[in-house]
């Protein structure tokens, strides 16, 4: 048996996480359609059923301990986890739901036109997609795996690397007429473009290439999506996955600049907990992803069937936030 002292209402809870997330009862409680009065009282309740004070008042302030904080933060997971099993009960009763974080240029533009054949293959999942940046912290957010570049992460989690980073330069037709690129040496007058999470890709690509940076001064940028737009745009070279660059390039946007897929520092990488390691979602998927990757290069998307996205439409609730990648 539960001891109902250490199982508060979710009313309760979800005041403590309002009040300490907004660090305002005024913000919570506009938030909650409630009165502060309301909120505070609810506060109150807490405390006396815990037995423990989680907030100094002060000037009619309330300022949370570091007890409140630690378990705001826990309170906050277990409510979201609350809310992802409720969500998979409406979308997908039969059950079946895993939940990915995912890179979300990578989601969009190399996993998201091969979904629609897993789905359809596995009728019985819904997947839900959030994008998150970086590596993820399992203990702190309610994920079954996540889809990351970078380095192998080592034994905190299980992983499997889909694929090397492979990066083709890239230009636009306009741009290369006015400025022909036939070596290294073509590129000293010509603005790099950067992306902030790969600060050294310069730099390995003039290696692929068997060079050394001279000069990579240009506009540093935050999503690819914005540098794409910036490179067929005309105001520099664009350094791209090659999975993104041969969309640009079969599409006519971007020219390539030398040679393409050149290797570089990094893979692409499904990691989940150790404890998710036998969830049968999580088995299918992992299974899928990886055939994904052995059997098609990186550039190579195929689209789904009109029949397949239908299904995959009606079985997936995707959540993709706008974080950058």
């Amino acid at each position: 048996m539960r001891q109902r002292r250490f199982l508060p209402s979710v009313k309760l809870l979800v005041a403590l996480e309002a009040v300490v997330r907004h660090g305002s009862v005024t913000a919570a409680a506009e938030e909650l359609n409630l009165t502060q009065s309301t909120v505070s009282r609810l506060i109150l309740t807490l405390e006396e059923l815990l037995g423990k004070e989680l907030f100094t008042r002060a000037r009619r302030r309330m300022i949370p301990n570091a007890a409140a904080l630690t378990y705001q933060r826990d309170i906050t997971r277990a409510l979201d986890l609350v809310q992802r099993a409720s969500m998979a009960v409406v979308a997908n009763p039969e059950g079946g739901t895993l939940s990915l974080a995912v890179l979300p240029t990578f989601a969009t533009r190399w996993l998201g036109p091969r979904l629609g054949r897993f789905l359809a293959d596995h009728p019985g999942i819904a997947l839900n997609m959030s994008t998150r940046i970086g590596r993820l912290d399992f203990a702190s957010e309610v994920f079954d795996a996540a889809i990351y570049f970078g380095e192998n992460e080592g034994d905190e989690v299980n992983h499997l690397k889909l694929f090397d980073e492979k990066v083709t330069a890239c230009i636009s037709p306009e741009l290369a007429a006015r400025h022909p690129i036939g070596s290294l040496d073509d590129l000293t007058d010509l603005p790099m473009l950067h992306l902030e999470s790969r600060p050294n890709v310069w730099t390995d690509w003039y290696r692929g290439q068997g060079g050394e940076p001279t000069g990579t001064e240009g506009m540093l940028m935050d999503q690819y999506s914005m540098m794409i737009q910036a490179a067929i745009s005309g105001l520099g070279v664009a350094l791209l996955p090659d999975y993104l660059a041969q969309i640009e390039i079969s599409e006519g946007r971007l020219e390539p600049v030398l040679a393409q897929a050149v290797p570089v520092r990094g893979a692409y990488w499904l990691v989940w907990p150790k404890d998710r390691e036998d969830y049968a979602p999580l088995r299918a998927f992992r299974s899928w992803l990886e055939q994904q990757a052995e059997d098609r290069p990186p550039g190579i998307t195929t689209g789904p069937s009109a029949a397949a996205v239908s299904r995959s439409q009606a079985s997936m609730a995707r959540s993709i936030s706008d974080t950058k990648r």
